[in-house]
């Protein structure tokens, strides 16, 4: 199936099951290069599917992924502490993303030495290269490990709720990179609880195990698009949305669950009037 001009990647009549579970019902869309796109919606609504399709990790039970010819995907899944036991140093850390494209048994050039110093920078971690990543807090990991996405400078970069349970400074960090991905053409595709954080993306999908809006931040993210992705968890106060943000993802209330520290759900304003 061609490609439209400047598309980077599309689905078509896509969905995806386990057994009796859609995980992602009929959807045809299509990706553009050097841009950003917000994937929002409730634990379940599809948007690491989504992720998982374009990243190739996952195959469709209907329909069909279209990646442009040559496009290199790099992919950040949801950490939530699950690689804090890697006993190795940063930099090994980040080398590994050289493998992605030298394979297994290519050797580390000079040229990948300085890639990998300049990612560290642009990412705020070359003061710990030497530092074993297990040591690291979650803020310090998520960067590293985006820094190990952007070697060899894809053109279409993954991030499943980058930002999610992170200190501010790596926050920030990690949205500056986004930003700074679309400006030299490639495509970001992210997920996201935080209404805040999607408003920042080019273009916003609602999901709901479909989609439920497609389009730009201000268009989508309206009280009836969201009140149908979130249902309950949208509430109105004072005439306007709060949603409630509750992602624990069966991780009890550890950081970044969607908790505080006093283990309250956290409340986030769409910033739009109820009509």
């Amino acid at each position: 199936m061609p490609l439209p001009t400047q598309a980077i990647a599309s689905f078509e009549d896509v969905s995806l099951r386990y057994g009796d579970v859609v995980a992602l019902d009929r959807t045809s869309t299509t990706f553009m290069r050097g841009s950003s796109v917000a994937l929002v919606g409730a634990n379940g609504s599809g948007k690491s599917t989504v992720l998982r399709l374009l990243a190739g990790l996952a195959e469709p039970t209907t329909g069909v992924v279209v990646r442009a010819d040559g496009v290199e995907a790099a992919f950040v899944a949801q950490q939530h502490g699950q690689h804090s036991w890697m006993p190795l140093p940063v930099d090994e850390v980040l080398r590994m993303g050289c493998y992605r494209t030298r394979g297994l048994v290519g050797r580390i050039t000079r040229s990948d030495r300085d890639e990998v110093r300049d990612v560290a920078g642009r990412l705020d971690v070359a003061d710990l290269l030497h530092r074993s990543f297990s040591e690291l807090s979650g803020g310090q990991r998520q960067r590293v490990l985006v820094a190990q996405a952007l070697i060899g400078s894809p053109q279409l970069l993954l991030l499943d709720e980058p930002i999610t349970g992170l200190d501010l400074p790596s926050q920030e960090a990690i949205l500056g990179i986004v930003d700074e991905e679309v400006g030299r053409g490639s495509t970001v595709v992210f997920s996201t609880h935080h209404l805040e954080e999607a408003k920042r993306a080019d273009r916003v999908m609602l999901l709901a195990g479909c989609v439920i809006a497609d389009g730009l931040p201000d268009d989508v993210l309206q009280p009836e698009h969201l009140a149908k992705a979130f249902g309950g968890r949208l509430l109105q106060v004072g005439g306007q949305s709060l949603l409630v943000d509750d992602h624990g993802h069966g991780h009890g209330h550890a950081a970044g669950d969607g908790h505080d520290d006093a283990g309250h759900r956290h409340l986030h304003q769409p910033e739009h009037e109820a009509d």
